[in-house]
């Protein structure tokens, strides 16, 4: 799946953050089992929805993508995940296999590669790819939500042939934001692929 519009609030505003909470004493203002390849979306454009589970198979959370006034509307309910920030995106495969294979690199290895990497990763740095999404902040207590719209995606690019699943990572994302002086060459090619999120915990694949 390809889509050229530059999404993400950080860039330009195309993402809006509506809602973001969290569980247990902290809060902060939120950036944001096997599965197989997503059925097509329901008849008249019903919401979408994913089921968040992490390597082992454990549902830890879910997903609703609906569409509305501004764009598509994604909400996350998340429990026992890690205290902390975590980088979340919609990846262009409908796949959520643990301990599977990168579709673009037979060597690679890992959970939750067969989803690909972001949606609209073809089309421009990560930042400004039509899957990159807010941070998803959970508190101490293993408990996370979020609400944002963006209008870099809609619900038929999230059930093309192959599918789309949401994805949470295992670290902050930092949507390759990287300073000059830290880096007068700029990002490097990992900062601007994925933005330093590290690996995959928790995947969901979007069924209509």
């Amino acid at each position: 799946m390809r889509r050229s519009s530059v999404p993400l609030f950080l860039s330009s505003s195309a993402v809006l953050l509506v809602v973001a909470g969290c569980g247990g004493a902290e809060e902060a203002p939120a950036e944001a089992a096997t599965g197989s390849a997503s059925s097509p979306a329901a008849a008249g454009g019903g919401d979408l929805t994913a089921r968040l589970v992490d390597a082992a198979g454990a549902e830890v959370g879910t997903v609703t993508l609906s569409e509305g006034e501004g764009g598509t509307r994604v909400s996350v309910e998340a429990t026992g995940l890690p205290p902390g920030f975590h980088g979340f995106h919609v990846h262009a495969i409908g796949l959520c296999e643990p301990a599977s294979v990168s579709p673009t690199d037979p060597s690679m290895t890992g959970d939750f590669l067969s989803a690909g990497g972001h949606l609209g990763a073809a089309d421009a740095d990560h930042g400004q790819h039509a899957g990159d999404l807010p941070s998803l902040h959970v508190g101490e207590s293993g408990a996370g939500s979020l609400t944002a719209v963006t209008d870099a995606l809609n619900l038929d690019d999230l059930t093309d042939d192959d599918g789309s699943a949401v994805m949470v990572h295992a670290g902050p994302d930092n949507f390759a934001n990287i300073p000059e002086r830290y880096a007068p060459a700029g990002a490097d090619q990992t900062t601007r692929g994925t933005g330093d999120a590290g690996g995959r915990i928790a995947c969901g694949t979007v069924e209509g």
